[in-house]
C-alpha cells in the first residue's frame, strides 16, 4: 500500500495591504520551505469574503499577494500560486465537510468567537463555517505539511478531525475502491484516503506587534498606518514610521531578562534580530546600553536593505497585472489537474453519480 507524498500547502487572505508581520511570519517561511519541498502557495480569496464581503478591488488585493509571493523569492515554475476561487474544488469539497464536521465543533472555534464578537447571531455562516473551507484548501491536495501560527493551530487540529471522521466513516468503501493509504495513527499503522496534515513548525516565527502598541498585534484592519510598516512602503515612509515607533526612555538593556515589562522595546529588538537573521540576544549584545536615538537609525538601514528589494519588484510585478494574472492561470491549471483527481476519488466513495 502506498504513503502520502510530501506537500506543503499555505495560503494567504488579499485582505488590505501585507505587512511586515505577514513576511517575517509567513511569507519569507514559505522561500525557505520551497528549497526542500514541494509546495503549494494560494491567495485564499473565497476565504477574504468571510468576514468582509464587499471589497473595494479584490482583484487588486489578490494580484497584490501573488507579486509579494513572487517578490520575496517563491518561484512559481517549480511550485504552484493561484488565487483559490480559480480551482471550484476547494468550494465542493468544503460543501462535503460541511457534512462531515459537527457543530460543536465550529462552536468550539475561538477564532469564530473573536471575529463575531458579541453580535453572533449577525455574523455570516461563511465566517463559522471557515475552517471546513480551510480544511478543504489543504486536504483537496491531500496536503501533509501546513506552516501553521498560534492562531491556526485550532483550525489545523480540525482539519485532521475532519479527514480522520471521512477515513472512518468510509473506511469500507476507501478499501473496496484501493484508494486507502497507509499512515501513522500514534503509534498505530492505519489506512484512510486524507492524510491527517501536520504542521510544520520551521523555527520560531517572529511575534511582531503594532509599532504604536507593543501589547497588539502588527494589524492591517489598525487604523492608524503608522502602526505598521506595509510591504508597499518606501524606504522614506519606512524611516518615517520607524523614527515615530513608540518606546520608553531607557536605554537598551544588557540582558533580555531586563526587558521585561518594556514591549515596546521587545518589539523593535525582535524586528532587528528577524531582519537580520540573529537572535534577539546577540542583537543586544551589539547595541546594550544605546539609546533609541541610537537603535532606531540602525534599524532603518536595515529594514530599507532588506525590503526595499523586495518593494521594488511587487511594483514592477504590479506594472503588469497581465502577467501576474498569468502566473495565477497556470498555477490554477495545475492545481485544477490535482484537485480533480481528488474529486473524482471522493465522489467514487460517497457514491455521487
Amino acid at each position: 500500500m502506498s504513503s502520502f507524498k510530501p506537500l506543503v500547502f499555505s495560503g494567504v487572505q488579499p485582505t488590505g495591504n501585507l505587512h511586515l508581520g505577514n513576511y517575517l511570519g509567513a511569507i519569507r517561511k514559505f522561500v525557505a520551505l520551497q528549497e526542500h519541498h514541494d509546495c503549494i502557495f494560494c491567495v485564499v480569496d473565497m476565504h477574504s469574503i468571510t468576514a468582509q464581503l464587499v471589497h473595494d478591488d479584490l482583484k487588486a488585493q489578490t494580484r497584490s499577494i501573488a507579486a509579494a509571493f513572487i517578490a520575496a523569492g517563491i518561484d512559481p515554475v517549480k511550485h504552484i500560486v493561484f488565487n483559490q476561487s480559480a480551482v471550484p474544488a476547494h468550494a465542493e469539497l468544503a460543501w462535503i465537510f460541511n457534512c462531515v464536521a459537527r457543530i460543536g465543533w465550529m462552536n468550539r472555534m475561538t477564532q469564530f468567537k473573536d471575529k463575531a464578537g458579541k453580535d453572533r447571531e449577525n455574523a455570516s455562516l461563511g465566517l463559522l463555517a471557515y475552517p471546513s473551507l480551510m480544511a478543504a484548501d489543504i486536504l483537496v491536495y491531500r496536503a501533509t505539511h501546513v506552516p501553521v501560527g498560534d492562531d491556526q493551530k485550532q483550525h489545523l487540529e480540525l482539519a485532521r478531525d475532519i479527514a480522520q471522521k471521512f477515513n472512518n466513516d468510509f473506511s469500507a468503501r476507501i478499501a473496496a475502491a484501493g484508494l486507502g493509504v497507509e499512515m501513522m495513527v500514534g503509534e498505530e499503522k492505519v489506512s484512510g484516503y486524507f492524510p491527517l496534515t501536520e504542521p510544520l513548525i520551521e523555527g520560531p516565527a517572529p511575534r511582531v506587534m503594532s509599532l504604536r502598541d507593543g501589547a497588539k498585534k502588527m494589524s492591517k484592519s489598525d487604523p492608524s498606518d503608522l502602526s505598521r510598516i506595509n510591504m508597499t512602503d518606501d524606504a522614506d515612509t519606512i524611516a518615517k514610521k520607524i523614527r515615530k515607533a513608540k518606546t520608553d526612555p531607557a536605554p537598551l538593556p544588557e540582558t533580555l531578562e531586563e526587558l521585561e515589562g518594556r514591549p515596546e522595546a521587545q518589539n523593535l529588538l525582535g524586528i532587528y534580530a528577524a531582519l537580520s537573521d540573529r537572535t534577539r540576544k546577540d542583537v543586544l549584545q551589539e547595541f546594550a546600553g544605546q539609546q533609541f536615538s541610537v537603535f532606531k537609525p540602525a534599524l532603518v538601514d536595515l529594514a530599507v536593505e532588506v525590503l526595499s528589494p523586495i518593494t521594488k519588484e511587487m511594483q514592477r510585478l504590479m506594472d503588469d497585472p497581465s502577467h501576474i494574472d498569468a502566473i495565477l492561470k497556470d498555477g490554477s491549471d495545475r492545481a485544477n489537474v490535482l484537485a480533480g483527481k481528488t474529486m473524482a476519488d471522493v465522489r467514487e466513495i460517497i457514491g455521487f453519480l
